[in-house]
């Protein structure tokens, strides 16, 4: 059984911009595979803008280097929408589409691989690029603000082009979380980069269900005899919470590296909006990455105070909330 309490993992700056793909969740996904919800003509809309822009990035018939000759600025798409109405799985899908050199992350791991690098150094790592794409665009304080505009304002003239998710159109990025008007002109600027597609409709997760409940003692232990035992992590809430303290978000993916599955037991609320948002970041990579989980103890619901869940981060709880309950319906149909 892997012991997660034990590790301590650390990144190399050659580690922090190596295997920026589409993670395993999404490793399959095409354009062709995406499933458009047809009460929501914008979901399709937004597929069709993304496959025209990649296709008037191109060059010549069956490549994608973009502007290799003219080397003109690049250019940005950026899909708004709520959670689960498919914008990773269209980006992750462009990946696949393009054949040039090409990179995908989410803006965290982009605000930790800056701020480790420095900006010189990360605008020189991803300036041969052909294309950047960054999931879950967000800027959470003054400093990521900052650090965005200045990054895509050195990268994209350079003749990178950039595709971006987020759940915050980009003129509205920032607000609620710190004083964005102090901060409009390079939020503008960031914005001003972007042609904007909304992407609506209902979490696609939860369409024709209801949120899947915690796994009973039975059912977990029936859960676990089921999962390899040498790639088995075994974990109290409590206990990983503690640890993912110690641990930044942009080393959870290897902090999980070589595990199977991952079963949390006595999931509990976190009143600590730290402490619950680092939580929420640990979910979000599990899911990524495809990884089997089940979870016991109190009702999702109860995991973060409404005040958390109706504040500025409202979204990412949300999210959250709706992969615990995939992950939870995966893990009943193994049982």
């Amino acid at each position: 059984m892997i012991d997660l309490l034990a590790r301590k993992p650390t990144l190399t700056p050659e580690e922090l911009t190596a295997g920026l793909a589409p993670s395993a969740r999404f490793q399959d996904v095409r354009f062709e595979t995406f499933r458009p919800n047809p009460e929501y003509p914008s979901q399709a809309e937004a597929r069709a803008s993304l496959q025209a822009f990649l296709k008037g990035a191109q060059v010549r018939p069956g490549g994608f280097r973009l502007f290799r000759r003219a080397k003109p600025e690049g250019r940005g798409i950026y899909l708004d929408g709520g959670f689960g109405v498919g914008k990773t799985h269209l980006l992750a899908s462009a990946y696949h589409a393009a054949e040039g050199r090409r990179a995908l992350m989410s803006f965290q791991d982009l605000m930790y691989v800056i701020g480790s690098l420095g900006m010189g150094r990360a605008v020189e790592a991803f300036g041969g690029h052909d294309l950047l794409l960054i999931d879950e665009f967000e800027l959470d304080d003054p400093g990521n603000t900052h650090m965005a505009n200045t990054f895509l304002g050195q990268l994209m003239p350079g003749g990178t082009s950039v595709v971006a998710t987020s759940n915050t159109e980009p003129g509205a990025l920032g607000q609620g979380r710190f004083n964005a008007a102090d901060f409009q002109r390079q939020i503008q600027g960031i914005a001003d980069r972007f042609e904007t597609h909304r992407v609506d409709g209902p979490d696609y997760r939860q369409r024709g269900t209801a949120p899947e409940g915690l796994l009973t003692p039975g059912e977990f232990q029936a859960w676990r005899a089921r999962q390899p035992g040498a790639t088995l992590a075994l974990v109290s809430h409590r206990d990983l919470n503690r640890h993912l303290l110690d641990v930044h978000p942009s080393r959870f993916a290897k902090l999980l590296a070589g595990v199977g599955a991952l079963g949390v037991t006595d999931l509990a609320p976190m009143p600590d909006q730290n402490v619950a948002l680092r939580f929420v970041h640990f979910v979000d990579k599990l899911y990524d990455l495809g990884l089997p989980a089940a979870f016991t103890g109190a009702p999702l619901g109860s995991l973060f105070s409404e005040t958390y869940r109706h504040g500025a981060y409202a979204k990412k709880y949300s999210r959250c909330l709706s992969r615990l309950s995939e992950l939870l319906r995966e893990a009943r149909a193994v049982i």
